[in-house]
């Protein structure tokens, strides 16, 4: 599973020019789901997420995770994080996980994710053609793959 997070001062989907989600600040999470992907994959990263330090503390320096500062949570499945670009010039999405394996998974991060938040998180909507907007606060922007835990 990879994960690239942003921290945003805003954020919001828009699908059908209806905007379905929209945040202040905290975090925009794009999630990325390959078929090896499971539940330790999604406890592990949900851990991760809500306890990242990439907020400022009193002497501006990132040492505050979203839950430390009441921040909000959007996640969005973007299955274009699976990418591989090693051939050639055009992307191949053979690793990201058909929607019978991706989107239970999806489901269960999002859950896992307001547990670990503590708190009710946002969604984009799976598989639609998503609008996304945000203001990169920073700009922070990090990138996690639980399958390379560095």
């Amino acid at each position: 599973m990879r994960v690239l997070i942003q921290r945003v001062k805003r954020a919001s989907v828009t699908v059908d020019s209806e905007i379905i989600s929209l945040i202040d600040k905290g975090l925009l999470v794009f999630v990325g789901i390959c078929d090896e992907d499971s539940n330790e994959d999604i406890e592990w990263l949900t851990k991760k997420i809500a306890n990242i330090r990439l907020f400022d503390d009193e002497n501006g320096v990132m040492n505050l995770s979203v839950t430390d500062i009441d921040g909000e949570i959007l996640a969005v499945s973007q299955f274009t994080l699976m990418a591989s670009t090693k051939k050639g010039n055009r992307p191949s999405y053979i690793k990201a996980a058909k929607p019978e394996i991706s989107i239970p998974l999806y489901e269960e991060f999002c859950t896992e994710m307001e547990i670990a938040a503590n708190k009710p998180i946002k969604r984009g909507i799976f598989g639609a053609d998503m609008k996304v907007e945000l203001i990169n606060d920073g700009p922070v922007t990090i990138y996690i793959d639980s399958k390379n835990r560095e």
